[in-house]
């Protein structure tokens, strides 16, 4: 399960720019999940995407809500 910070950085990482600013134990948490990816670029900032499951979950949470 994940936690509420997970969650938050997970709707975040939906609309991120390659500056945004993470805590990298979420990113690892939702790495280890599936829910993202995380690409280094050349530089030095991670640059995290979602994956299937990543949009699948915003999806069903988004109907949910709704």
């Amino acid at each position: 399960m994940l936690s509420p910070h997970e969650f938050a950085t997970l709707m975040l990482v939906k609309d991120a720019t390659p500056q945004s600013d993470f805590d990298p134990q979420d990113l690892l948490a939702l790495a280890d999940r599936e829910f993202i990816t995380i690409g280094a670029p050349p530089q030095t900032c991670l640059q995290p995407r979602l994956t299937e499951r990543g949009h699948a979950l915003l999806a069903r949470l988004g109907s949910a809500l709704s």
